[in-house]
Formats: C-alpha cells, structure tokens, sequence
C-alpha cells in the first residue's frame, strides 16, 4: 500500500507502512502512483500518541470494555500504541495467561497494544511471576491496582527486572492507609463524611521504591502521580542520576478535590488531590520531573458506576478527551507550549519504553492528524468506548484529532 498523507505542517509517503519521504508542508500534489491520498489542509501532523497506562479489560471483563472498544477509543483519541495493564482474567503472570491477551489483541486490535506482565502471581503480592517467561513479549511490569506491600517482594521484583533489563511500573498504595477510603481527605469529605486516602498511601511507597531502586540499579516508573510531594521525590531521585520515571494523569493537572461531586465519574484511584498538589503536579511536568501524561483509562459499566463516590468502583475513561482537555486547559492557557505537550504524550514515553521515535524515513508510518481549531463540547454518548464516565463530559474544549494512521493506514477518521 502506498499512500500520501498531507498535513498544514508536514507532507508523508508511506509504504507497506513505513514511511519513505518526508516533505515540508502541505503537498498534495506530490506526483506518485498512490493508493490513496489524505489531505488535511488546516491541520498538523505529528507522531501518534503513546498511552502507557490503559485498562483494556479483556480477558476477563468485556462488559467493562474489550481489546476492539478500547483500541477504537485509542485511535479516536489520536493514539496509535497503548501499554495494557494486568489487572485481567486470567492476570498475565506467566507466559500462557499472558497469550490469552496477546491472541486477542492479534485479532482485534486496531492501534498497537504492548502488554504489561504482572510482577506477582495473580497480583497478589506474595510470589513473583514468571517474569523471565514473559518478557519478550511484555512492555513492563506491574501489579497496578494494587500496591505490593512488602519490602522484599518489591526488592526481589526490580532484581529481576534489572537482570532482564525491564522496567518496575510501579502502582504505589501502602495499604496501611487505607482503612476504606476513597476520596482524598479534605473539606469536601469531612462536610460529607466521606472516608478517605491521605496522601501518604502514595508517597511512602514512592520513597521506599526509589530507595529500592538504589540498591539494585532497576528501571523504576511511577503510575498515576497525583500528590507534589511523590513529584518531589521523583525530582530528588532524577537530581541523583537514579533510573527512575513518572507520569501523571490529565485529571490531575485540571482537577481537584474542590471540583468533586456526589457522582462515580469523580472516584478514581489515586483519588483528585487539593489545588495545591494540582499546582505542584503542573510544576512538575513544565521542570521535567514528570515526563509522560498517560490517561489511566478506566472503563465500567454505567450500572456500576451510577452508585456515587462511595459505591462505585475507582476508574474513570480518558482515550478521548485526553489531547483536547489538555490543549485547551494547558496550551491554551499559557502552562505548555504544544511541542511541550507532544513531548509528554508521545516523545517521552516512547524514549522511556523503548519504542520508536521520530517522523522519518524508515520508521513505521503511525501518525496523528489535529486540528487545533475544532471547538465542541465533550458528549461521553459520542465515545466508542464502552465506559461513559469522566468528569469532563459537558466541558466545551478546543482541539481534536482529525485522523489516525497506524503503518500508514488510517483506523480513524473524523
């Protein structure tokens, strides 16, 4: 298949997808023999979008979403790769729970799906996986949803990682602090009696794993940061030349504790934070402390998320209305430039996950089209996801992706 894609910025040829040419601006009347031709005159194009953390659900759970919904929201959202998460059924813990997923995955995915290995058996933090087993065919390691409570285990775990050159993806809980809570303490969940997750259930695991990550020289990436002293000592640890890596999700860094309701879209794990861990949060992805903005894409069904913040389960979705909430809040509003956004949304977890980098010839042909003036109100109806439930539905937002192209051909287009 040989096909011309034509951007305000860039022009490509691609073929058998991978990209053969490179032009500056808009052409389409480069000469050629092809078989199709995309023009998108008032747009720009840009390597597609990485998500590192997603929640496809399937095994296990496709009343929530399946590998095709997900990787349809993906690439309406202007990604081209995601990196599933383990929390499935079965858990990919070994190498044939894991082939459940990556035959699925085989048959109906339409944007590039790097699987996660869990760390533990079953995610449940007492025996390591058969991490060697897996790790051709995984991205990284995590147990997310659940923190891994020992000290040791987690040791053992960024040992073998380090020896098999994989990175620690890290959901940080001590469970300690739980006691049933949900929602961070503060105003709101006092005047409504709302039990609650301080803080330090996040960052006392942050700190006890870059201490980890001393002693046995593991890749180590933080999930979902949400409070600006995790940040801090992420910044610390960066300072001291430690393999060390964290992203942020765009709830965090457009929301707050101030801005919760009685409503499940509002209850994710870790929970929205005060204005001022909102702010730090910000600060951190401007310094580079904070390298990547993943969505932590969530889906439940309507049912199970129609029961409050104290019934439903934690998750919200985030493929699609990702790019426009942070163009328009960020960008626009002078905290980014939009490379700066670019960056954090694919430049830099590509760079971190090892995976390909870079408009140019030879390099696979998977890009996202944007078009930066598109002004419309988010319509959660509208998604191709099967979960509905995010805090920005009603938010009028300026920005959105025009087309997907994964090795050259397109899997959406506007």
């Amino acid at each position: 298949m040989h096909n011309l894609i034509c951007a305000g910025n860039l022009t490509i040829e691609t073929e058998n997808g991978k990209i053969t040419n490179v032009i500056d601006g808009y052409h389409p009347e480069t000469e050629g023999n092809f078989d199709n031709i995309y023009k998108y005159e008032n747009c720009i194009l840009t390597q597609g979008f990485v998500d590192v953390h997603v929640h496809l659900r399937e095994p296990g759970f496709p009343k929530k979403e399946t590998i095709a919904t997900g990787t349809a929201a993906a690439a309406r959202g202007g990604y081209t790769a995601v990196c599933s998460m383990p929390n499935l059924n079965p858990v990919p813990d070994c190498l044939e729970h894991l082939r459940v997923q990556t035959e699925i995955i085989k048959e109906d995915a339409v944007v590039k799906v790097y699987p996660y290995g869990a760390i533990t058996e079953g995610e449940q933090g007492k025996v390591l996986a058969d991490m060697e087993d897996m790790s051709r065919q995984v991205i990284a390691y995590s147990d997310d949803g659940k923190g891994i409570q020992s000290r040791n285990m987690m040791k053992d775990a960024m040992l073998e990682a380090k020896r098999l050159n994989k990175i620690i993806c890290a959901h940080t809980e001590d469970e300690g602090y739980l006691d049933g809570g949900y929602i961070n303490k503060c105003k709101y969940a006092e005047v409504n009696k709302h039990k609650t997750i301080p803080n330090a259930c996040e960052w006392s695991h942050v700190m006890r794993d870059v201490e980890l990550v001393r002693e046995t020289g593991c890749k180590y990436h933080v999930c979902h940061v949400s409070t600006g002293f995790s940040a801090e000592i992420l910044r610390r640890a960066k300072a001291e030349g430690l393999p060390v890596s964290g992203e942020t999700a765009p709830h965090y860094l457009v929301l707050c504790d101030e801005d919760l309701m009685e409503d499940g879209r509002f209850k994710m794990n870790p929970p929205l934070r005060s204005r001022e861990d909102m702010e730090a949060l910000l600060k951190s992805i401007k310094d580079g402390t904070i390298e990547v903005i993943a969505t932590d894409h969530a889906p439940h069904t309507a049912e199970e998320k129609a029961k409050g913040l104290s019934g439903s389960p934690f998750g919200i979705v985030g493929l699609e209305t990702a790019f426009a909430v942070l163009f328009t809040h960020l960008v626009l509003k002078g905290h980014l430039s939009l490379p700066e956004l670019l960056k954090l949304m694919s430049a830099n977890p590509r760079r971190i996950f090892g995976l390909e980098q870079g408009i140019k010839v030879g390099n696979c042909a998977d890009i996202t089209i944007l078009n930066l003036d598109d002004e419309y109100e988010i319509n959660p109806e509208d998604f191709a996801s099967k979960g509905r439930a995010t805090p920005f539905a009603g938010w009028k937002v300026r920005g959105s992706v025009a087309a997907t192209f994964v090795d050259g051909n397109a899997v959406y287009q506007k």
